[in-house]
This record gives C-alpha cells, sequence and structure tokens, in this order.
C-alpha cells in the first residue's frame, strides 16, 4: 500500500480514498471503506476503455455475471459506479494480502508444499468460474491475493468487459504476455481452455520466479514473449517433478486437449493436494506480513474515522447499495445509488487537511508547536514553530516528564519497532522525542523549546515506531489517533539527522519530516 498521489482524488462514488494499492492495465486501485468501516478495494477504469462503444454497458453486465460466482475463493463486489459516472469504478472487499507476483519477486519461489496448495486451491477458484459459465480471462500472477485462509482469484469481471471490446475492435484480447494462452493471443475467443493454460503458466512462475516462456533474468518485448507463447514448447526446468506432465497437459497448444480445471484438480488431489491446506502449508513468513498488513489498513481508516466524526445528525460515510452482497441495479434513474450528502463532503474534507496535508504523502515537512487545546488558531491547523511557545505543557514540564536521557549524537538511527509510554522519551544531539504526560508527542530542542507536535491529547497515549514503517500515536484503547502515514515501505527507519531534523527514511528516501533542522 502507498500514499496517495497530489493528482489522486479524495474520493470517487462517494468512497474516501485512503491509499493507492497498486495500477494495472485497466486502472488505478484505491483503498477505501464503507460507511461502516468495511475496508474495500475501490478499481477505476481508464477512461479510454470507458470510452469505447459499448464498453459501459459490458462493464455492468460482467460486473452482474461476477456476482454469479460465489466461492470461497473470490471477492465479494459490493458497489460500482451509475450509468454516465466518470471515472467508472468498481468496489469490492479489501483482502490485505500480497499478489503471488509481490511475493515471489520478494521472497522467491514457494516451496513444494506451497505450491501444491496453492495449485489445488485455484483449480478450486478456476472451477468455480467455469461453473458459474464464465471464463476469467485474465489468469497471472497479479491477479492471485495470497490471502491467510485461502487464495484469492481477482478481476476477472474488469477483464472480460475489456476483452469482448478488444477482440471486437482490434482482433486481438487482453491479458498478460508470458501467462495468456496462444489461442488467446491470436484473438480467438477466449474460454475455458484458455483459463487453464494461464493457470498452469501461473504455476510455473510460483515455482521458479519465472514463466514458462521466459528466462530468468531476462526483459524482452511483449510481442516477443507472445510469439513464443504462440510457437515455442514452455520451459519447465525447477517445476517439481509430480506437477511435470500436469503442467505439461495445460500448456498445450491445442486448447481441446487441455484438461478441465475440474480434472487437473482431481489430478492433484491423486498426489495430495487437496484444498483447505493452505493455512497449514503457506509460507511461514506470510502470516507476520499478514498481520502487518491487516494492521496498517486498519489503522487507515480508523485514522480517517477519528477524524470524519461528524456532529450528530451528519452522515459521515456513503451508504453502500449492500455491505454484503451485490444488488442488481434498478431501472436507469431509479438505481439506488451511495450516498455522499454535502456534510460528508466537508467532512471528507477535513480528512484531507488534518490527517493527509499534514503529512502530505510521507514527504512535505510538518511543524508544530501548538497543542490540540491552543487558543486562536483553527484546530488541526499548522504553524511554524515560534520561540517561546510550547504544544501544551511548559518546557520544564516537559523536561521533568523526561527520561534521563541517551549520549548526545549527531545522528541516531532508530529502527522499528519502537514504543515510547507516556513519559517516555528518545533524544540525540540537540534533539529530544517526547511522549507528554498530556498525550502529546512533542520534539524539543536543546532549549527545551518545542520545535514539532502532533497535537494530540488524552491521558495513556502511546507513540508507536512499527515495522510497517508507519509512526503512530495510540490512545490508552488502542484507537489511532496521528499517524506519519509512511507504511508499506521495508526496511523504514527513524531517524535524528545532524541538521537537527527528525526524519521517517527509506534508504535515501525521505518519507516524512518533522521540519526542525536548524
Amino acid at each position: 500500500m502507498n500514499n496517495l498521489q497530489p493528482s489522486d482524488p479524495t474520493s470517487i462514488g462517494g468512497y474516501p480514498l485512503l491509499g493507492r494499492l497498486g495500477a494495472g492495465g485497466m486502472g488505478q486501485v484505491f483503498l477505501s471503506r464503507t460507511g461502516s468501516g468495511r475496508l474495500l478495494a475501490l478499481k477505476t477504469i481508464r477512461d479510454d476503455l470507458s470510452s469505447e462503444p459499448g464498453f459501459e454497458e459490458r462493464f455492468a453486465r460482467e460486473i452482474l455475471n461476477s456476482d454469479r460466482v460465489r466461492s470461497p475463493w473470490t471477492v465479494t463486489v459490493v458497489d460500482y459506479s451509475a450509468p454516465g459516472q466518470r471515472p467508472q469504478w468498481l468496489a469490492t472487499e479489501y483482502v490485505p494480502a500480497p499478489s503471488l507476483a509481490e511475493w515471489v519477486a520478494a521472497h522467491g519461489p514457494l516451496s513444494r508444499t506451497a505450491l501444491l496448495s496453492l495449485a489445488a486451491e485455484l483449480c478450486g477458484a478456476l472451477n468455480a468460474v467455469h461453473q458459474a459459465g464464465l471464463a476469467h480471462r485474465d489468469v497471472k500472477p497479479g491477479n492471485v491475493l495470497l490471502a491467510r485462509d485461502r487464495p484469492r482469484l481477482i478481476d476477472f469481471g474488469v477483464a472480460r468487459a475489456a476483452d469482448d471490446s478488444r477482440h471486437t475492435r482490434l482482433g486481438v484480447s487482453v491479458g498478460s504476455p508470458g501467462f495468456l494462452a496462444p489461442d488467446q493471443a491470436v484473438g480467438d475467443v477466449v474460454a475455458e481452455p484458455a483459463d487453464v493454460f494461464s493457470l498452469a503458466a501461473v504455476l510455473v512462475y510460483a515455482a521458479t520466479g519465472r514463466g514458462p516462456f521466459s528466462r530468468a533474468g531476462e526483459r524482452i518485448p511483449a510481442a516477443t514473449l507472445m510469439y513464443r507463447v504462440v510457437h515455442e514448447e514452455p520451459d519447465l526446468a525447477g517445476v517439481p517433478t509430480e506437477l511435470v506432465p500436469l503442467l505439461t497437459a495445460c500448456l498445450a497448444k491445442d486448447p481441446a486437449v487441455r484438461p478441465t480445471a475440474a480434472r487437473l484438480g482431481g489430478w492433484l488431489e491423486e498426489r495430495g493436494a487437496v484444498t483447505g491446506r493452505w493455512p497449514e502449508e503457506c509460507p511461514t513468513v506470510l502470516a507476520g506480513e499478514l498481520t502487518e498488513a491487516e494492521h496498517s489498513a486498519r489503522t487507515l481508516v480508523d485514522l480517517a474515522q477519528h477524524s470524519t466524526a461528524a456532529p450528530a445528525g451528519r452522515s459521515p460515510a456513503p451508504t453502500t447499495r449492500s455491505d454484503t452482497v451485490l444488488a442488481a441495479p434498478a431501472e436507469p434513474g431509479r438505481r439506488r445509488r451511495p450516498r455522499w450528502l454535502l456534510t460528508a463532503a466537508v467532512a471528507a474534507a477535513a480528512v484531507v487537511v488534518v490527517v493527509v496535508a499534514a503529512v502530505h504523502f510521507g514527504t512535505q515537512r510538518s511543524s508544530a508547536d501548538s497543542s490540540p487545546s491552543a487558543k486562536g488558531r483553527p484546530s488541526g491547523s499548522a504553524a511554524p514553530a515560534t520561540a517561546g511557545k510550547t504544544p501544551s505543557a511548559s518546557p520544564q514540564e516537559s523536561q521533568e516528564s523526561r527520561q534521563p536521557q541517551e549520549q548526545d549524537a549527531a545522528l541516531k538511527v532508530v529502527q522499528a519497532p519502537f514504543e515510547l509510554a507516556t513519559g517516555e522519551s528518545t533524544a540525540a544531539g540537540a534533539r529530544s522525542l517526547v511522549m507528554q504526560q498530556d498525550g502529546n508527542l512533542v520534539i524539543y530542542d536543546q532549549d527545551g523549546k518545542a520545535r514539532w507536535a502532533s497535537r494530540t491529547s488524552g491521558e495513556g497515549n502511546s507513540a508507536r515506531f512499527q515495522a510497517d514503517g508507519n509512526l503512530v500515536v495510540y490512545t490508552s484503547g488502542g484507537q489511532p489517533v496521528w499517524a506519519s502515514r509512511t507504511t508499506g515501505r521495508q526496511g523504514t527507519v527513524l531517524v535524528f539527522q545532524a541538521d537537527g531534523d527528525v526524519v521517517i527514511k527509506s534508504g535515501d528516501t525521505v518519507l516524512w519530516a518533522a521540519g526542525t533542522a536548524g
């Protein structure tokens, strides 16, 4: 998950955008939430696709078709854009899990047992799609999520709508070079055998870290890769021996001789690969990363809900068509739509100002010299630190609340996880980071002057620099009330710099800075 970009909207279809989940050939994917706090993956559709004749009607039809696939391996469709709305979008439940592509890129190929379990689960997923009379058309590592309970196969509704358009207009299909079937590559009507071919290619990738028509580490044009798919035999070196004959059959050039997903699942079961064992067979490290991903996503939602808490009678979030299941759209002009009232829009703007702009995407500097109780300034406003002003306690009181300081140093690097309970502090050189008794996280200089503050208050607050790279202030009840919004980066550290500034960095990139240099 990454921070929003300056050009990103703050909401789409009445749903607030909390972060970026990724981008693909169809459009952008954002993290969002419903009014009840349910996490959503909101995918926008590229304008050039939306403008194609008939795409909008196909899009609505395919989303309804997608909802016919009720299986443990799919995500629930929650809402989608009304006719004529731009951008077009689709909201599904959010699964906080890495894709197979992300996992293999970061950790390498799966073990034999995890691979067999993944194969069984994906066969079950495809079989459910095919039993509904549908074809996925874009089975690839990026569309397989390695969730905690079982893998999920995502994105087939949008892929089918786009595929129909491209087949009609250009004679070629949407798909991912190296994973699409040869019949798909040459523009034939895509059916279930193409999905089986793509599934086999995905399993080769999971076993070896490359597709069956790629060489390790090479970068080749898509046209060359598609030529190999159509004319050359797959390279299965590195695939477990018992899977080679199965995947060879699935990767046959002739779609008529490929097995069905159900038949492949039967072959796998004969070899001990059955559904339901993924939690035991998946990579051990995955469970810890999933916990971090779930926590990061929930923190963003809690922060947004805390910042958009509206007075009685106001609606702080949109009403979805359903928080549990998609309902069929009503007739044009009568379809029930998410409602995003003016007061909610104002609340959403407050999210941008209070939660996002103050620490804008981890790169803009924050400055603070007042507490939430500061008078004469609107709540959430920021102003440069001024000599003599303190966030909420006097310099003397703040000095009394500090723990004995560590040895002075020109530079100090704090590794995650790291926590400051009420009254605790850490320091380097001319700066100290203090979790005050009043619940405010403050940076002081050597003269006891406050140079930055989180502007939080509350008895029992604590500050936590988390393993996901986010610096968060929590209440005694565990609710986040401020965050640096620097999640999702590997190896992130908190640095007391030689220039006096306190920053969060990933490598040489500054993700957030307190703005206290000098």
